[in-house]
Protein backbone atom coordinates (compact mmCIF):
# COMPACT_ATOMS: atom_id res chain seq x y z
CA UNK A 1 0.00 0.00 0.00
CA UNK A 2 1.49 3.40 -0.98
CA UNK A 3 2.71 5.63 1.84
CA UNK A 4 0.66 8.87 1.97
CA UNK A 5 2.54 11.86 0.61
CA UNK A 6 3.03 14.87 2.88
CA UNK A 7 2.27 16.95 -0.23
CA UNK A 8 -0.99 15.24 -1.25
CA UNK A 9 -3.29 18.00 -0.03
CA UNK A 10 -1.42 20.67 -2.00
CA UNK A 11 -1.07 18.54 -5.13
CA UNK A 12 -4.77 17.63 -5.12
CA UNK A 13 -5.60 21.28 -5.83
CA UNK A 14 -3.61 21.26 -9.07
CA UNK A 15 -5.46 19.98 -12.15
CA UNK A 16 -3.54 17.38 -14.14
CA UNK A 17 -4.07 15.70 -17.52
CA UNK A 18 -2.06 12.83 -19.03
CA UNK A 19 -1.29 13.07 -22.74
CA UNK A 20 0.85 11.33 -25.36
CA UNK A 21 2.56 12.59 -28.49
CA UNK A 22 5.04 11.26 -31.02
CA UNK A 23 8.27 13.19 -30.49
CA UNK A 24 11.94 12.51 -30.98
CA UNK A 25 11.36 8.98 -32.26
CA UNK A 26 9.12 7.65 -29.50
CA UNK A 27 5.57 7.88 -28.22
CA UNK A 28 6.18 10.29 -25.35
CA UNK A 29 3.91 10.23 -22.31
CA UNK A 30 3.62 13.55 -20.51
CA UNK A 31 1.54 15.21 -17.84
CA UNK A 32 0.21 18.77 -17.88
CA UNK A 33 -0.33 20.36 -14.46
CA UNK A 34 -2.04 23.65 -13.76
CA UNK A 35 -4.08 25.98 -15.92
CA UNK A 36 -3.54 26.17 -19.66
CA UNK A 37 -3.70 29.99 -19.42
CA UNK A 38 -1.11 30.26 -16.63
CA UNK A 39 1.31 33.18 -17.01
CA UNK A 40 4.35 30.87 -17.06
CA UNK A 41 4.90 27.40 -18.54
CA UNK A 42 7.70 25.23 -17.16
CA UNK A 43 8.98 22.19 -19.06
CA UNK A 44 10.51 19.89 -16.43
CA UNK A 45 12.99 17.05 -17.08
CA UNK A 46 13.33 14.42 -14.35
CA UNK A 47 16.43 12.58 -13.16
CA UNK A 48 17.96 9.17 -13.79
CA UNK A 49 15.76 6.12 -13.08
CA UNK A 50 12.88 8.35 -12.03
CA UNK A 51 9.84 9.60 -13.89
CA UNK A 52 7.54 12.62 -13.80
CA UNK A 53 6.28 11.77 -10.28
CA UNK A 54 9.57 12.92 -8.74
CA UNK A 55 8.96 16.62 -9.37
CA UNK A 56 5.33 16.65 -8.24
CA UNK A 57 6.17 18.07 -4.78
CA UNK A 58 7.65 21.15 -6.47
CA UNK A 59 4.55 21.44 -8.66
CA UNK A 60 2.42 21.28 -5.52
CA UNK A 61 4.22 24.34 -4.14
CA UNK A 62 4.13 26.28 -7.41
CA UNK A 63 0.53 25.72 -8.61
CA UNK A 64 0.20 29.05 -10.40
CA UNK A 65 2.51 27.86 -13.20
CA UNK A 66 1.62 25.48 -16.01
CA UNK A 67 3.91 22.45 -15.84
CA UNK A 68 4.71 20.07 -18.69
CA UNK A 69 6.43 16.94 -17.37
CA UNK A 70 7.31 14.07 -19.73
CA UNK A 71 8.75 10.70 -18.85
CA UNK A 72 12.17 10.41 -20.49
CA UNK A 73 12.63 7.75 -23.20
CA UNK A 74 13.10 4.38 -21.55
CA UNK A 75 11.58 5.46 -18.22
CA UNK A 76 8.10 5.52 -16.77
CA UNK A 77 5.52 5.28 -19.56
CA UNK A 78 7.71 6.45 -22.46
CA UNK A 79 9.29 3.66 -24.54
CA UNK A 80 12.93 3.88 -25.68
CA UNK A 81 13.81 5.60 -28.94
CA UNK A 82 13.93 2.77 -31.46
CA UNK A 83 17.21 2.19 -33.23
CA UNK A 84 19.29 4.65 -31.20
CA UNK A 85 21.86 4.46 -28.45
CA UNK A 86 20.49 6.34 -25.47
CA UNK A 87 23.40 8.73 -25.23
CA UNK A 88 23.35 12.47 -24.62
CA UNK A 89 22.68 13.24 -28.29
CA UNK A 90 19.61 11.00 -28.20
CA UNK A 91 18.13 12.65 -25.11
CA UNK A 92 18.90 16.16 -26.35
CA UNK A 93 17.36 15.48 -29.76
CA UNK A 94 14.27 14.04 -28.10
CA UNK A 95 13.88 16.99 -25.70
CA UNK A 96 14.25 19.58 -28.45
CA UNK A 97 11.68 17.78 -30.60
CA UNK A 98 9.26 17.41 -27.70
CA UNK A 99 9.62 21.03 -26.60
CA UNK A 100 9.06 22.38 -30.11
CA UNK A 101 5.74 20.53 -30.35
CA UNK A 102 4.33 20.84 -26.83
CA UNK A 103 5.99 23.73 -25.00
CA UNK A 104 7.75 26.16 -27.36
CA UNK A 105 9.18 29.09 -25.44
CA UNK A 106 8.65 27.49 -22.01
CA UNK A 107 11.03 27.89 -19.11
CA UNK A 108 13.17 24.73 -19.06
CA UNK A 109 13.91 22.96 -15.77
CA UNK A 110 16.12 19.93 -15.24
CA UNK A 111 16.79 17.92 -12.10
CA UNK A 112 19.96 15.84 -11.61
CA UNK A 113 20.50 13.86 -14.84
CA UNK A 114 17.78 16.07 -16.28
CA UNK A 115 20.04 19.06 -15.62
CA UNK A 116 22.62 17.63 -18.03
CA UNK A 117 20.02 17.02 -20.73
CA UNK A 118 18.26 20.36 -20.24
CA UNK A 119 21.45 22.44 -20.20
CA UNK A 120 22.87 20.75 -23.29
CA UNK A 121 19.57 21.11 -25.15
CA UNK A 122 19.46 24.84 -24.39
CA UNK A 123 23.13 25.18 -25.38
CA UNK A 124 22.26 23.57 -28.72
CA UNK A 125 19.43 25.96 -29.44
CA UNK A 126 16.32 24.90 -27.53
CA UNK A 127 14.44 28.19 -27.25
CA UNK A 128 13.68 29.25 -23.69
CA UNK A 129 13.68 32.55 -21.82
CA UNK A 130 15.21 31.00 -18.68
CA UNK A 131 16.86 27.82 -17.49
CA UNK A 132 16.45 26.27 -14.03
CA UNK A 133 18.72 23.47 -12.80
CA UNK A 134 17.87 21.68 -9.53
CA UNK A 135 20.63 19.56 -7.98
CA UNK A 136 22.69 20.18 -11.12
CA UNK A 137 25.44 17.70 -11.94
CA UNK A 138 28.26 20.23 -11.81
CA UNK A 139 31.25 17.90 -11.70
CA UNK A 140 32.20 14.37 -12.82
CA UNK A 141 30.29 11.79 -10.79
CA UNK A 142 33.51 9.93 -9.98
CA UNK A 143 34.92 13.08 -8.38
CA UNK A 144 32.04 13.63 -5.95
CA UNK A 145 32.06 12.98 -2.19
CA UNK A 146 30.83 9.45 -2.88
CA UNK A 147 32.99 8.64 -5.88
CA UNK A 148 33.48 5.13 -4.46
CA UNK A 149 29.73 4.53 -4.58
CA UNK A 150 29.71 5.70 -8.19
CA UNK A 151 32.41 3.15 -9.01
CA UNK A 152 30.36 0.45 -7.31
CA UNK A 153 27.33 1.57 -9.31
CA UNK A 154 29.34 1.21 -12.53
CA UNK A 155 30.22 -2.36 -11.54
CA UNK A 156 26.57 -3.00 -10.62
CA UNK A 157 25.21 -1.86 -13.99
CA UNK A 158 28.00 -3.61 -15.90
CA UNK A 159 27.42 -6.89 -14.07
CA UNK A 160 23.66 -6.65 -14.59
CA UNK A 161 24.22 -6.22 -18.32
CA UNK A 162 26.40 -9.33 -18.55
CA UNK A 163 24.19 -11.70 -16.57
CA UNK A 164 21.38 -13.68 -18.20
CA UNK A 165 18.59 -11.21 -18.94
CA UNK A 166 16.13 -12.44 -16.32
CA UNK A 167 18.75 -12.46 -13.57
CA UNK A 168 20.24 -9.14 -14.67
CA UNK A 169 16.90 -7.33 -14.72
CA UNK A 170 15.99 -8.89 -11.39
CA UNK A 171 19.18 -7.49 -9.91
CA UNK A 172 18.47 -4.05 -11.35
CA UNK A 173 14.96 -4.07 -9.89
CA UNK A 174 16.05 -5.47 -6.54
CA UNK A 175 14.14 -3.74 -3.73
CA UNK A 176 17.11 -4.25 -1.42
CA UNK A 177 19.49 -2.35 -3.69
CA UNK A 178 16.89 0.34 -4.41
CA UNK A 179 16.47 0.81 -0.66
CA UNK A 180 20.24 1.11 -0.17
CA UNK A 181 20.31 3.85 -2.83
CA UNK A 182 17.37 5.62 -1.19
CA UNK A 183 18.87 5.50 2.30
CA UNK A 184 22.17 6.84 0.96
CA UNK A 185 20.50 9.87 -0.65
CA UNK A 186 17.92 10.87 1.97
CA UNK A 187 19.12 13.40 4.55
CA UNK A 188 15.93 14.25 6.43
CA UNK A 189 15.48 13.01 9.99
CA UNK A 190 11.68 13.17 9.75
CA UNK A 191 10.54 9.54 9.90
CA UNK A 192 7.32 10.12 7.98
CA UNK A 193 9.12 11.92 5.18
CA UNK A 194 11.84 9.25 4.99
CA UNK A 195 9.21 6.50 4.75
CA UNK A 196 7.53 8.34 1.91
CA UNK A 197 10.82 8.92 0.06
CA UNK A 198 11.70 5.24 0.31
CA UNK A 199 8.21 4.34 -0.91
CA UNK A 200 8.60 6.66 -3.93
CA UNK A 201 11.84 4.96 -4.86
CA UNK A 202 10.28 1.51 -4.33
CA UNK A 203 7.39 2.43 -6.64
CA UNK A 204 9.10 4.40 -9.39
CA UNK A 205 12.86 3.75 -9.35
CA UNK A 206 12.45 0.47 -11.23
CA UNK A 207 10.11 1.79 -13.90
CA UNK A 208 12.69 1.54 -16.67
CA UNK A 209 11.87 -0.24 -19.92
CA UNK A 210 14.77 -2.69 -20.14
CA UNK A 211 18.30 -3.20 -18.85
CA UNK A 212 20.04 -2.18 -22.08
CA UNK A 213 18.41 1.24 -22.21
CA UNK A 214 19.02 1.67 -18.48
CA UNK A 215 22.72 0.86 -18.88
CA UNK A 216 23.06 3.28 -21.79
CA UNK A 217 21.36 6.04 -19.79
CA UNK A 218 23.56 5.32 -16.78
CA UNK A 219 26.73 5.55 -18.87
CA UNK A 220 25.45 8.87 -20.23
CA UNK A 221 24.74 10.16 -16.73
CA UNK A 222 28.24 9.45 -15.42
CA UNK A 223 30.06 10.48 -18.62
CA UNK A 224 28.74 14.05 -18.74
CA UNK A 225 28.03 17.00 -16.49
CA UNK A 226 26.64 20.52 -16.89
CA UNK A 227 30.06 22.20 -17.18
CA UNK A 228 30.33 21.38 -20.90
CA UNK A 229 27.11 23.23 -21.71
CA UNK A 230 27.43 26.13 -19.27
CA UNK A 231 29.59 28.51 -21.38
CA UNK A 232 27.21 28.06 -24.34
CA UNK A 233 24.05 28.98 -22.42
CA UNK A 234 23.20 32.66 -22.90
CA UNK A 235 19.89 32.67 -21.04
CA UNK A 236 19.55 33.65 -17.37
CA UNK A 237 20.06 30.48 -15.35
CA UNK A 238 19.04 29.55 -11.81
CA UNK A 239 21.04 26.85 -10.02
CA UNK A 240 19.23 25.38 -7.01
CA UNK A 241 21.94 23.44 -5.19
CA UNK A 242 22.09 21.45 -1.96
CA UNK A 243 24.80 22.09 0.60
CA UNK A 244 24.97 18.39 1.55
CA UNK A 245 24.70 16.95 -1.97
CA UNK A 246 26.75 13.74 -2.23
CA UNK A 247 26.70 13.72 -6.02
CA UNK A 248 28.09 17.21 -6.62
CA UNK A 249 29.77 19.02 -3.68
CA UNK A 250 28.64 22.58 -3.09
CA UNK A 251 32.11 23.91 -3.94
CA UNK A 252 31.72 22.45 -7.43
CA UNK A 253 28.28 24.06 -7.76
CA UNK A 254 29.80 27.42 -6.88
CA UNK A 255 32.41 26.97 -9.61
CA UNK A 256 29.70 25.87 -12.04
CA UNK A 257 27.78 29.10 -11.48
CA UNK A 258 30.76 31.12 -12.70
CA UNK A 259 30.80 29.25 -16.01
CA UNK A 260 27.42 30.58 -17.14
CA UNK A 261 27.04 34.00 -18.75
CA UNK A 262 24.21 34.92 -16.37
CA UNK A 263 23.69 32.55 -13.47
CA UNK A 264 22.24 32.83 -9.98
CA UNK A 265 23.15 30.20 -7.40
CA UNK A 266 20.83 29.38 -4.51
CA UNK A 267 22.17 27.10 -1.79
CA UNK A 268 19.68 25.11 0.28
CA UNK A 269 21.04 23.76 3.55
CA UNK A 270 20.02 20.59 5.35
CA UNK A 271 19.39 18.53 2.21
CA UNK A 272 21.31 16.42 -0.28
CA UNK A 273 20.44 15.22 -3.77
CA UNK A 274 16.69 15.06 -3.05
CA UNK A 275 15.73 18.74 -2.95
CA UNK A 276 12.55 17.90 -4.86
CA UNK A 277 11.46 15.51 -2.09
CA UNK A 278 12.84 17.12 1.05
CA UNK A 279 12.79 20.86 0.33
CA UNK A 280 10.24 21.40 -2.46
CA UNK A 281 8.74 24.53 -0.86
CA UNK A 282 12.13 26.23 -0.73
CA UNK A 283 12.91 25.23 -4.31
CA UNK A 284 9.50 26.41 -5.54
CA UNK A 285 9.94 29.75 -3.81
CA UNK A 286 13.24 30.37 -5.56
CA UNK A 287 11.85 29.24 -8.92
CA UNK A 288 8.80 31.47 -8.49
CA UNK A 289 10.96 34.54 -7.96
CA UNK A 290 13.22 33.66 -10.85
CA UNK A 291 10.56 33.00 -13.49
CA UNK A 292 8.11 35.63 -12.28
CA UNK A 293 5.23 33.20 -11.79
Amino acid sequence: MPVPSPYDALLARVPVVRREIEAGGTRTAFWEYGSSDAPVTILAVHGFRGDHHGLEPVVAHLPEARWIMPDLPGFGETPPVAGREHDLDCYVDWLRAFASRIAPGAVVLGHSFGSIVAAEAVARGLETPRLVLVNPIGAPALAGPRGLLTRLAILYYSASARLPRRIGEGLLRSRVIVRIMSVAMAKTREKRLRRWIHDQHDRFFSGFSDRDTLRQAFVTSVSHDVRAAAPRVAQPTLLVAAVQDDITPIEAERRLATMFARAELVEIDGVGHLIHYEKPAEAASEIRGFVGA
